[in-house]
Protein backbone atom coordinates (compact mmCIF):
# COMPACT_ATOMS: atom_id res chain seq x y z
CA UNK A 1 0.00 0.00 0.00
CA UNK A 2 1.15 3.93 -0.84
CA UNK A 3 1.19 5.80 2.05
CA UNK A 4 0.90 9.28 1.88
CA UNK A 5 1.35 12.37 4.31
CA UNK A 6 -1.57 13.43 6.76
CA UNK A 7 -2.89 16.50 6.98
CA UNK A 8 -1.48 18.46 9.74
CA UNK A 9 -4.84 18.74 11.16
CA UNK A 10 -5.50 14.72 10.90
CA UNK A 11 -6.75 12.60 13.49
CA UNK A 12 -4.94 9.74 15.15
CA UNK A 13 -6.65 7.55 13.00
CA UNK A 14 -5.77 9.22 9.88
CA UNK A 15 -1.94 9.51 10.74
CA UNK A 16 -1.61 5.97 11.62
CA UNK A 17 -3.69 5.27 8.39
CA UNK A 18 -1.63 7.12 5.94
CA UNK A 19 1.66 6.75 7.85
CA UNK A 20 4.70 3.94 6.48
CA UNK A 21 4.27 0.62 7.16
CA UNK A 22 7.38 0.43 9.71
CA UNK A 23 6.44 3.53 11.68
CA UNK A 24 2.76 2.08 11.80
CA UNK A 25 3.90 -1.18 12.69
CA UNK A 26 6.43 0.03 15.26
CA UNK A 27 3.08 2.22 17.37
CA UNK A 28 1.18 -1.81 17.01
CA UNK A 29 4.56 -3.19 18.63
CA UNK A 30 3.78 -0.68 21.71
CA UNK A 31 0.48 -1.71 22.20
CA UNK A 32 1.53 -5.72 21.69
CA UNK A 33 4.86 -7.32 20.88
CA UNK A 34 3.87 -9.41 18.39
CA UNK A 35 5.24 -8.88 14.74
CA UNK A 36 2.55 -11.10 12.63
CA UNK A 37 -0.09 -9.15 14.65
CA UNK A 38 1.67 -5.42 14.12
CA UNK A 39 1.99 -6.94 10.33
CA UNK A 40 -1.38 -8.10 9.58
CA UNK A 41 -2.92 -4.22 11.01
CA UNK A 42 -0.37 -2.61 9.18
CA UNK A 43 -1.34 -4.85 5.74
CA UNK A 44 -5.05 -3.88 5.72
CA UNK A 45 -5.03 -0.08 6.76
CA UNK A 46 -6.67 2.09 5.99
CA UNK A 47 -9.50 1.66 8.49
CA UNK A 48 -12.39 3.69 8.35
CA UNK A 49 -12.86 4.81 12.18
CA UNK A 50 -11.54 3.22 15.64
CA UNK A 51 -14.15 0.54 16.34
CA UNK A 52 -13.06 -1.13 13.01
CA UNK A 53 -9.36 -0.71 13.45
CA UNK A 54 -10.24 -2.57 17.41
CA UNK A 55 -12.18 -5.50 15.63
CA UNK A 56 -9.80 -6.50 13.24
CA UNK A 57 -7.27 -6.19 16.43
CA UNK A 58 -9.05 -8.42 18.06
CA UNK A 59 -9.49 -10.58 15.60
CA UNK A 60 -5.53 -10.85 14.88
CA UNK A 61 -4.87 -11.30 18.63
CA UNK A 62 -7.31 -14.61 18.47
CA UNK A 63 -5.15 -15.78 16.06
CA UNK A 64 -1.84 -15.69 17.17
CA UNK A 65 -0.01 -18.30 17.18
CA UNK A 66 2.39 -20.13 20.31
CA UNK A 67 5.08 -18.58 19.19
CA UNK A 68 3.60 -15.20 18.42
CA UNK A 69 2.16 -14.97 21.70
CA UNK A 70 5.59 -16.29 23.15
CA UNK A 71 6.83 -13.30 21.20
CA UNK A 72 4.07 -10.85 23.28
CA UNK A 73 4.43 -12.05 26.26
CA UNK A 74 8.52 -11.69 26.97
CA UNK A 75 7.71 -7.46 26.13
CA UNK A 76 4.76 -7.40 29.49
CA UNK A 77 6.11 -6.49 32.70
CA UNK A 78 4.14 -6.84 35.71
CA UNK A 79 1.22 -5.49 36.46
CA UNK A 80 2.01 -2.01 38.40
CA UNK A 81 0.61 -1.61 42.09
CA UNK A 82 -0.92 1.96 43.83
CA UNK A 83 1.87 3.69 45.38
CA UNK A 84 0.59 3.41 48.97
CA UNK A 85 0.39 -0.22 48.61
CA UNK A 86 1.80 -1.85 52.12
CA UNK A 87 5.08 -3.63 52.25
CA UNK A 88 3.23 -7.24 53.44
CA UNK A 89 1.48 -7.11 50.21
CA UNK A 90 4.12 -6.52 47.93
CA UNK A 91 6.18 -9.65 49.43
CA UNK A 92 3.02 -11.81 48.87
CA UNK A 93 2.37 -10.53 44.91
CA UNK A 94 6.58 -10.83 44.16
CA UNK A 95 6.19 -14.54 45.56
CA UNK A 96 3.01 -15.14 43.94
CA UNK A 97 4.38 -13.82 40.81
CA UNK A 98 7.64 -15.86 40.94
CA UNK A 99 5.91 -18.74 41.33
CA UNK A 100 3.68 -18.17 37.86
CA UNK A 101 6.35 -17.61 35.75
CA UNK A 102 7.74 -20.63 37.15
CA UNK A 103 4.97 -22.69 36.29
CA UNK A 104 4.44 -21.00 33.29
CA UNK A 105 7.38 -19.38 32.23
CA UNK A 106 6.40 -16.13 31.36
CA UNK A 107 5.25 -12.94 33.20
CA UNK A 108 1.51 -12.80 34.78
CA UNK A 109 -0.62 -10.40 32.87
CA UNK A 110 -3.64 -9.10 33.36
CA UNK A 111 -5.96 -6.15 32.29
CA UNK A 112 -6.67 -3.73 35.15
CA UNK A 113 -9.11 -1.48 33.42
CA UNK A 114 -11.80 0.30 35.22
CA UNK A 115 -11.10 -1.23 38.84
CA UNK A 116 -10.08 1.76 41.75
CA UNK A 117 -7.10 1.58 42.75
CA UNK A 118 -8.77 0.17 45.99
CA UNK A 119 -10.01 -3.00 44.24
CA UNK A 120 -6.22 -3.30 42.32
CA UNK A 121 -4.06 -5.24 44.47
CA UNK A 122 -6.92 -7.50 46.09
CA UNK A 123 -7.92 -8.19 41.94
CA UNK A 124 -4.37 -9.12 40.90
CA UNK A 125 -3.68 -11.42 44.03
CA UNK A 126 -7.04 -13.58 43.65
CA UNK A 127 -6.13 -13.69 40.05
CA UNK A 128 -2.80 -14.73 39.70
CA UNK A 129 -3.78 -17.18 42.88
CA UNK A 130 -6.52 -18.45 40.85
CA UNK A 131 -4.97 -19.13 37.48
CA UNK A 132 -1.66 -21.20 39.35
CA UNK A 133 -3.91 -23.82 39.43
CA UNK A 134 -4.52 -23.89 35.39
CA UNK A 135 -2.63 -26.35 33.40
CA UNK A 136 -0.52 -24.94 30.71
CA UNK A 137 -2.76 -24.99 27.95
CA UNK A 138 -5.45 -23.52 29.42
CA UNK A 139 -3.09 -20.56 30.90
CA UNK A 140 -2.01 -19.64 27.08
CA UNK A 141 -5.67 -19.10 26.33
CA UNK A 142 -6.08 -16.99 29.35
CA UNK A 143 -2.87 -14.72 28.81
CA UNK A 144 -4.31 -14.26 25.46
CA UNK A 145 -7.11 -12.90 26.11
CA UNK A 146 -5.39 -10.85 28.67
CA UNK A 147 -2.93 -9.95 25.94
CA UNK A 148 -5.81 -8.97 23.63
CA UNK A 149 -7.83 -6.54 26.22
CA UNK A 150 -4.15 -5.30 26.84
CA UNK A 151 -4.00 -4.23 23.44
CA UNK A 152 -6.86 -3.26 22.74
CA UNK A 153 -7.15 -0.85 25.84
CA UNK A 154 -3.59 0.46 24.56
CA UNK A 155 -4.86 0.96 21.30
CA UNK A 156 -7.81 3.33 22.29
CA UNK A 157 -4.86 5.52 24.11
CA UNK A 158 -2.64 5.55 21.52
CA UNK A 159 -5.52 6.57 19.25
CA UNK A 160 -7.72 8.23 20.92
CA UNK A 161 -8.28 12.20 19.95
CA UNK A 162 -10.51 14.40 18.00
CA UNK A 163 -13.45 12.17 15.90
CA UNK A 164 -12.33 9.10 16.91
Amino acid sequence: MQTRAAPATATPLERFNTAPADEAAQTLLACLNSRAWAHRLTAHRPYPDLPALLAAADEAAYDLSPDDLAEALTAESRPALPEDTYAAAHTALSAAHAAYESRFGHVFVISLAGLSPDETLNHLLAAIRSRLINDLDEERLVAAEELRHLARGRLISTLRGAGL
